[in-house]
């Protein structure tokens, strides 16, 4: 699939029809493996010169504010079918292909009536896109929040054993907790285990003997348990910490322990919830945007072609994908098919303009603007 077309109208001679054979005859001879399509245009409301002048003021900067959006929705999807581990679908608009859309594009006049203005065609086209992106704002918070949510929970359980999460580390057998008596956590480096078992029982007085017992190790520490007097917890907190040893701030509470588990499990269903709803609704709202799109840069290459051709409309618009190597040749073909003498010439805004006339040596003799599908 091409994901880059030019949308050309050529000034008509004799017939639209005579012109077209003119140019399927010329690109199959000289570019043959450039695909070439009739974009077709339904008889448009004309308005005003001034209110076609204001229009053409605006559609350069309205066509860039709906293709970025329909990239955001691409890109939000790509993202999604990766991290969901989804095979990469075929963009689709009604269950219709993007590219075949461009290329079989037909007017839809139950949305877009033909005897509205074409202001009003456009207007409605933005503030349709403009809602879509805030909801696709909105959306993506959403989902973020739940994410970075579940980013904290999992950072806290995947650090070191000197910032780590413990609760998942800790059974219940693991802590003795009774009126004397409290079960402390050490984090112990790797390099000083020998040192803790030959010393933690005479750091203070009142700690029971082989009561340390090592739960997890990781790259850098090693976790243990020592049960004393819960008397003596704070002076053996303060002796540990001279010898290097860190004492863990860590109360065992069944309850906490499953509200905490309960809570992840509620996080984890969250973001599959929110990635699968965004991923659906980015697919339907893409093909929402690429249909409006598409019928935006009808009425472009409509009001423009008026302004470049005059009254009444009387031009061909086609669809064409060259390949970078073909462009010149292809240039060229469009060049020959118009009226040479004509000497207001297209300003591209491929060329360095911002798409409009212009006496520029690189502008054309006809109208064209290109749309970008990535």
């Amino acid at each position: 699939m091409a994901t880059r077309y030019w949308v050309v109208s050529l000034p008509v001679q004799n017939s639209a029809s005579s012109g077209w054979s003119r140019l399927q005859e010329s690109i199959s001879k000289r570019s043959f493996d450039t695909p070439l399509y009739r974009f077709n245009i339904p008889n448009l409301r004309v308005g005003t010169l001034d209110s076609l002048l204001s229009l053409s003021d605006d559609l350069l900067k309205s066509n860039n504010f709906i293709e970025g959006v329909s990239h955001k929705i691409r890109r939000q999807i790509e993202e999604l079918e990766k991290v969901s581990g989804v095979a990469s679908s075929s963009l689709t608009v009604d269950g219709v292909p993007v590219d075949s859309y461009l290329t079989r594009f037909v007017w839809d006049e139950a949305k877009y009536p033909t005897v509205s203005p074409l202001r009003e065609i456009v207007d409605g086209i933005h503030v349709q896109i403009a809602k879509i992106e805030d909801d696709l704002k909105v959306r993506v918070a959403e989902h973020n929040n739940v994410r970075s949510q579940l980013n904290a929970i999992n950072r806290k359980q995947s650090g070191s054993l000197a910032v780590r999460d413990l609760s998942n580390l800790v059974k219940p057998q693991d802590v003795t907790i009774s009126e004397h008596l409290t079960t402390l956590l050490a984090v112990v480096p790797k390099y000083s285990q020998k040192d803790w078992l030959s010393s933690y029982e005479t750091l203070t007085t009142y700690v029971v003997p082989r009561s340390s017992k090592k739960l997890h190790e990781d790259n850098e520490y090693a976790l243990y348990t020592v049960t004393l007097f819960s008397r003596d917890a704070d002076n053996f907190r303060t002796k540990a910490r001279e010898r290097g040893f860190q004492i863990r701030d860590f109360e065992y509470n069944p309850e906490t322990q499953e509200s905490r588990k309960q809570e992840l499990e509620k996080l984890m269903q969250d973001q599959d919830t929110f990635r699968s709803s965004l991923l659906q609704w980015c697919y339907t709202s893409y093909g929402e945007v690429f249909s409006s799109w598409m019928h935006f840069c009808a009425v472009r290459i409509f009001a423009e072609s008026i302004l470049r051709y005059g009254l009444p409309p009387s031009f061909l618009s086609v669809v064409l994908a060259p390949s970078v190597k073909s462009e010149k040749k292809v240039r060229s073909i469009l060049e020959e098919l118009c009226d040479s003498t004509n000497s207001t010439y297209w300003k591209s805004e491929d060329d360095g303009g911002m798409g409009g006339f212009g006496g520029d040596v690189d502008a054309h003799p006809y109208v064209c603007f290109t749309i970008n599908l990535i």
